[in-house]
């Protein structure tokens, strides 16, 4: 993922994210390719959240209108998908990855940088 700007749609799923789960405690983010076609875009991410002696994963998901009368229009979901003990994680991605059903794998983003894109601290 390259630096977003504060109005992409990663930038924008991060703050809707971090609206939703405590960014802190978020300690891992895999963004698959955004897909574009016609006027919109639609971005999915997986988080993965440290509660407790829990792990739990997240799908995030946007899509975004980059053309046409309705550009900027912007609609975003958190759903959590998996959870588990916190040394289960390769195992809970690997699950979510299947649901998401993906043919390229996710790049590791940091949470840093992803939440920092938004404006949103850690």
């Amino acid at each position: 993922m390259s630096a977003p700007g504060p109005e992409s749609g990663w930038a924008r799923l991060a703050q809707s994210v971090a609206e939703l789960l405590p960014p802190d405690e978020v300690d891992g983010v895999w963004v698959f390719s955004p897909l574009r076609h016609d006027a919109r875009e639609w971005g999915t991410a997986v988080l993965s959240r440290h509660d407790g002696d829990r792990r739990r994963i997240y799908t995030a998901r946007y899509t975004l209108t980059i053309r046409g009368k309705e550009r900027g229009q912007f609609e975003a979901s958190v759903q959590e998908v998996g959870s588990g003990p916190v040394e289960a994680l390769a195992q809970l991605l690997h699950d979510a990855h299947k649901r998401i059903d993906d043919e390229q794998p996710p790049l590791p983003v940091s949470p840093d940088a992803w939440f920092s894109a938004s404006g949103q601290p850690r």
